[in-house]
């Protein structure tokens, strides 16, 4: 329950509230659930609803030459440092996908065909190895309880028209970039990541939701990174608890509880991140 606010809905990780006398305005408050393949998962993660509301907030600060939907204004007591109040946009039904490495489902469609997402890509290429240059890869966002698809560009035209279309993608790519530069100074790989836009009431593309948190992207140490060995690609996100599932869960059926360290050492890894990030 948070003080004068009605709570409208809940994600795999967020709550959202609304407010008779704040119209236009959401209160998105950040749990400490965690998801991995469209599961939520036991048990929580202790404090990783700060942890992601810390560091989105941090990243709005970087991209402030970015219209984002974050509205500076008192938070409810029951929600501080979990929650943001934002502004109510019309969200795209779109993930804005960037990646600037091959990782994850992409090497595994690489390792298969040669693409990713479609996109075809220069051969010899392994597990984690940088992109010529980042590629947009963007997803459909199912309705609650489906799974998200990956779609063509030419389909997002199809969805929100080839002007949006062309802003999501140009944008995306622009902010991944500028986040990489932000990251790589700090010793940090942003290898990929999602974002999510909507318009504001003037039409105007906005950054909503999280942004460039350890749970919407990937992120590797540069000097690990560069030295090579079998911990090359050793993360600050919730690859641990991906890989823990997969050795331990074939998807079907609920998912298994996790346990004591994998809970343990994702929570450190999300601390981690953000103190290798805000420190510089």
């Amino acid at each position: 329950m948070v003080d004068g606010w009605v709570h409208s809905y809940s994600g795999k990780v967020r709550d959202l509230y609304t407010s008779a006398t704040q119209p236009g305005r959401i209160l998105m408050v950040a749990s400490d659930r965690v998801s991995a393949f469209d599961h939520v998962l036991e048990p929580d993660i202790p404090g990783k609803g700060v942890l992601l509301t810390t560091l989105s907030r941090w990243w709005f600060a970087q991209l402030s030459e970015v219209a984002n939907h974050l509205i500076d204004d008192e938070i409810p007591v029951q929600a501080r440092g979990r929650g943001m109040l934002v502004k109510t946009l019309d969200m795209y039904p779109i993930e804005c996908v960037v990646r600037g490495y091959l990782a994850g489902s992409g090497w595994l469609e690489y390792r298969a065909h040669g693409t990713v997402c479609g996109i075809a890509l220069p051969a010899g290429l392994s597990d984690g190895d940088r992109l010529p240059a980042p590629i947009y890869t963007p997803a459909w966002k199912a309705p609650m309880g489906e799974h998200d698809e990956n779609i063509t560009f030419e389909r997002t035209i199809e969805l929100v028209g080839a002007q949006v279309a062309t802003a999501l993608r140009n944008q995306s790519l622009a902010i991944f970039q500028r986040a990489s530069t932000i990251a790589e100074a700090r010793g940090v790989i942003l290898a990929d990541t999602k974002f999510e836009f909507g318009a504001d009431e003037d039409g105007v593309l906005t950054l909503g939701d999280e942004v460039l948190t350890s749970d919407s992207s990937r992120y590797w140490d540069a000097d690990r990174y560069a030295a090579g060995g079998s911990d090359r690609l050793a993360s600050f996100d919730k690859q641990i608890v991906r890989t823990w599932l997969s050795a331990h869960w074939n998807k079907t059926g609920p998912p298994p509880t996790l346990p004591p360290w994998i809970v343990e050492q994702t929570a450190h890894q999300y601390r981690e991140l953000i103190e290798r990030l805000t420190s510089a």
